[in-house]
């Protein structure tokens, strides 16, 4: 039984109302620990009316509901908390701003120095990748199976692994210990739907 867990990042563009039933379906086929709401170059109003139309349904199925790259707003939004890439801002300035009692999520890319910086800051998980190519996002670091295996074994924070993960190569990530698997496209264009993504990652993890 593996104790990995599936970490929901929506497309990277999509109107909300549509695509809140999307979400309902993915979320009532299974367990899903977080989702991401990440949406780029749009106008901060349209990651307000996303976080209004999204949250309540993944608050309603126990799923926590984190902003990517917007602290200032996931704290106005009561969001979950926050996702900060390397280039967004400093994890201590993330965490000044969301406050302590919310998550802060930090990319570490390939590194483990970045990693081991992120986790002694109080970083709530580390996310590791890309593991693979992915279509929603240029790829400038690729990271080996064998780094989540090293920080499953010497650190308690927990891993996120991200980059390009389907169905048919996320079973040596699971077994390597990823505590959860990011996934985007792999469930949003599944051909039998999001639902049934939902409910085959949770096979794998069953």
């Amino acid at each position: 039984m593996s104790n990995c867990r599936l970490y929901l990042i929506t497309p990277p563009a999509f109107e909300p109302r549509a695509f809140a039933e999307t979400l309902k379906a993915a979320l009532d086929a299974g367990d899903v620990a977080c989702l991401q709401l990440r949406l780029k170059d749009v106008a901060d109003d349209e990651i307000r009316r996303a976080c209004t139309q999204l949250m309540p349904i993944a608050h309603a199925h126990d799923v926590a509901f984190v902003l990517n790259d917007r602290p200032d707003l996931a704290r106005e939004m009561g969001c979950d908390g926050v996702h900060v890439g390397q280039n967004d801002m400093r994890y201590d300035d993330a965490r000044r701003l969301v406050g302590p009692d919310r998550i802060v999520g930090v990319t570490c890319h390939n590194s483990r120095h970045l990693a081991m910086e992120a986790g002694e800051a109080g970083a709530d998980y580390v996310a590791f990748g890309a593991f693979f190519p992915t279509s929603t996002k240029t790829v400038q670091f690729y990271a080996e199976v064998d780094l989540l295996s090293w920080w499953s074994e010497l650190v308690e924070v927990p891993c996120v692994a991200i980059g390009g993960i389907t169905l048919a190569n996320c079973e040596p990530l699971i077994a390597a210990g990823a505590d959860f698997l990011a996934v985007a496209s792999a469930v949003w264009e599944h051909t039998d739907g999001p639902a049934a993504a939902v409910k085959a990652f949770n096979a794998h993890f069953g």
